[in-house]
């Protein structure tokens, strides 16, 4: 009840077109009760005076009837699952907003196919429950309800006995209706796994392609396809159940009520017109109430489907604003991380970690793989939280800063070129969503990219495809390096900057680096040696700790791990 409640909510803003919805169910159903009525009347009159000039106003009447019926129908159709999709849109928006808002952490320990179905298949299982929910309980629940009236206004000892079965179709609903929930929510997991398989392999074809392991990707899908298959077999088996169950019960209620009817005509107690008109509204009833079963067992997966959207929507955020958190317009670029312990378990990847970097002063990171150069820099933006210590910039905690303002203070550029399928102009303005073309064109000739933007087709205009495909991965470097000039900010993170340039990609982009480094805090972090020679400062970073810092020379005469690292990089 606690999800069906939630779920209900998002439909309050839809509540007039609901009501209006509900005006055509009272419509549809009051036709269904009207006919079921008046047929034994219409029959009695017909028979017993042989008046046969009036048959020829029954089937106008019968036309009039189902006309308004259908009519009321559309209406009730039309509005309730038209406020059933808007609250269904509103819960997709809310949950990709929410998710958009969590932490990185979050998306580290998260499978990306396992989130896009929940944002997809399930919200998806969810719109078709609601619509069929609402839909169901307005129209067949109150077309139900008028059909009872008519029932036990007819005859109420005929109208009992109908439902005296009505108990016991009660228990076995119930339980069908929560295998199908728990069916439906292990068949929702498995389509995110069917989900990540497909992530994961049409991301890495590249890959996949080089080292002919196209049968193993095959088979491994076709795993997870039968898994979701097992789950998919029990859901149907469940909600085929149902039906013939409620068919037996209505069969026991229809055998009832003619084995009682028939008593009551013999004893003169029943007129044929009057168990004409009952028996045509119990089968008129029979009919919403299957229907209504039906919408149960619907109500069920789309409850299971909200259970997974709601505690992905339950989520909270590990990095938030703290309450007197301050404004920062600018800052001057001082940055300091003063004994920064910090792990994403139970293990330390940083320890003791106390450095700082006065402004325009290039820091470079260096060491060997794992020693925690990503995990360092990722604190300095509050991608995640120190579990000791501090990061500072210009002296005021990062944590008593809001986001927003700490996220304007910090350009990145990182070894793995994020593109977006969109065009070049819109890729190199996600740094400053405001930028005239002047400005974006400033942007990439300072990142040495216009030349070859000018050469393709349609200029600034062309779309680069899925993650910038269409571009080589020098290209899509300096795309992203012309993102970063252009934030404009005073802080800047270079990760493996210049990783996938050939040479003379490489020595354009890092001249254009050079301008870009030029009076701000940089912090870079470099497996080739060559880019950070003239750093002002380079740190060593091994098992988490700082092995040694200084100058490049100093650090060649002192013998110690960047030694050791710079003569196996230039041995040759």
């Amino acid at each position: 009840m606690k999800t069906f409640k939630r779920l209900i909510r998002y439909s309050r803003p839809y509540l007039w077109r609901i009501m209006i919805a509900a005006l055509g169910s009272s419509v549809v159903g009051g036709m269904d009760g009207l006919f079921a009525y008046l047929s034994g009347p219409i029959v009695k009159q017909l028979f017993a005076t042989q008046d046969w000039s009036r048959l020829s106003f029954v089937p106008i009447g019968i036309i009039a009837i189902f006309s308004l019926r259908g009519l009321a129908r559309y209406v009730n159709d039309y509005f309730i699952r038209t406020s059933g999709q808007l609250a269904i849109q509103d819960i997709r928006n809310e949950l990709y907003r929410n998710n958009m808002r969590l932490s990185l952490g979050y998306f580290t320990r998260k499978q990306t196919g396992a989130l896009m179905s929940r944002v997809l298949n399930d919200v998806g299982l969810m719109q078709d429950g609601v619509a069929n929910v609402i839909t169901g309980l307005f129209r067949d629940g109150l077309g139900a309800a008028f059909l009872l009236g008519v029932i036990f206004y007819l005859n109420w000892k005929l109208a009992l006995l109908a439902f005296l079965v009505l108990p016991a179709s009660l228990y076995p609903a119930q339980k069908i209706g929560r295998r199908i929930k728990s069916v439906v929510r292990h068949s929702q997991e498995k389509i995110g796994d069917l989900a990540s398989i497909l992530q994961e392999s049409y991301a890495g074809i590249k890959v996949i392609k080089a080292f002919n392991l196209e049968t193993r990707e095959i088979e491994k899908f076709a795993s997870a396809n039968r898994a979701y298959y097992h789950y998919l077999r029990k859901w149907i088996k469940y909600e085929g159940l149902a039906v013939p169950v409620m068919e037996f019960l209505t069969s026991l209620g229809v055998a009832v009520v003619v084995w009682a009817s028939i008593a009551m005509i013999r004893h003169g107690t029943l007129t044929p017109a009057a168990l004409f008109s009952f028996v045509a509204a119990m089968i008129l009833l029979y009919n919403p109430v299957k229907k209504l079963n039906a919408t149960y067992n619907a109500l069920q997966r789309a409850l299971a489907a909200a259970d997974r959207v709601f505690e992905s929507m339950d989520e909270t955020r590990e990095i938030v604003d703290s309450p007197d958190a301050m404004a920062l317009e600018r800052a001057q670029g001082e940055v300091e991380l003063r004994g920064v312990k910090f792990s994403y378990k139970d293990d330390y990847v940083l320890r003791n970690i106390s450095l700082r970097a006065s402004k325009g002063e290039i820091v470079a990171l260096v060491g060997p793989s794992g020693g925690g150069k990503t995990t360092l820099i990722s604190l300095i933006p509050r991608f995640y939280d120190v579990n000791e210590g501090a990061v500072l910039i210009d002296d005021n905690d990062v944590r008593g800063i809001r986001l927003d303002d700490l996220m304007r203070q910090i350009a990145l550029v990182d070894q793995e070129t994020i593109l977006f399928n969109d065009t070049i102009a819109n890729n190199i303005r996600y740094g400053n969503g405001g930028a005239s073309a002047t400005q974006v064109e400033a942007a990439a000739r300072a990142a040495f990219a216009h030349d070859f933007i000018m050469d393709m087709a349609d200029g600034y205009s062309t779309n680069i495809g899925d993650r910038g495909v269409r571009l080589s991965g020098g290209q899509r470097q300096r795309i992203c390096i012309a993102r970063a000039i252009l934030k404009d900010a005073p802080i800047l993170i270079l990760d493996e900057a210049t990783s996938a340039l050939d040479t003379e990609s490489e020595q354009m982009v890092q001249n254009a680096l050079n301008n870009l480094m030029a009076n701000r805090t940089t912090f870079v972090i470099a497996h080739r040696l060559s880019t950070i020679l003239h750093a002002d400062r380079i740190v060593v970073l091994e098992n988490g700790e700082i092995a040694e810092t200084g100058r490049h020379e100093e650090l060649l005469a002192r013998g110690g791990v960047y030694k050791k690292l710079y003569d196996m990089q230039f041995q040759g």
